[in-house]
């Protein structure tokens, strides 16, 4: 073999192996995984979430332009001041003596309080500018929302099977060093 067909063989693998590559991260970058990775990286921001959310609102309700734009600041400042009230970390129920636990319902007590005080202060907001069955239906719509967005969460921690978890076998138990029923190795061969 010349020195000449050597190099041209040569420079041919390598330019296969780095096509190859190149086309297996190619389609690597498009498998289930990575888009739900993607998609994770451009899930929306809170903000963003709210701002969609008082905008759908805006349009099921077919207020006008500037109706509209006053209710997704009014919206969006009520979800904020929400954000802020619920950032309140809580204590395990368990590990709690009795002083902790009645320390626990006078904050929840409280924070209750404060949840009230500002669904009065943005009802007064609405108020303003919108009618109250129109107040109702943003309160009916949001509560929709909160439930979805509950399901999901719910969904997500859920199985592919939507079980939590998997159910314990009835029946006899394997012996040490005996595979159990279900197991690939133990099943009839068809």
């Amino acid at each position: 073999m010349t020195m000449k067909k050597f190099l041209s063989l040569a420079i041919c693998a390598i330019m296969m192996a780095v096509g190859s590559a190149s086309a297996q991260s190619q389609s690597n970058q498009n498998t289930p995984n990575n888009q739900g990775k993607q998609n994770r990286q451009q899930r929306m921001s809170r903000e963003q979430l709210a701002e969609a959310q008082a905008k759908h609102i805006a349009h099921d309700l077919a207020l006008d332009d500037a109706t509209s734009q006053k209710l997704v600041k009014t919206f969006c400042d009520y979800q904020k001041e929400m954000w802020a009230l619920n950032q309140k970390g809580r204590m395990k129920k368990t590990d709690m003596t009795e002083a902790e636990a009645e320390q626990a319902i006078k904050d929840r007590f409280e924070q209750s309080q404060k949840l009230l005080s500002l669904r009065e202060k943005y009802y007064k907001e609405y108020s303003k500018f919108l009618t109250q069955k129109q107040i109702q239906r943003v309160y009916d719509m949001e509560k929709q929302t909160m439930h979805r967005l509950g399901q999901r969460g719910q969904r997500g921690q859920m199985g592919q099977r939507g079980q939590m978890g998997k159910r314990p076998q009835m029946g006899k138990r394997p012996q040490p060093g005996q595979r159990p029923q279900g197991s690939p190795q133990n099943r009839p061969r068809q």
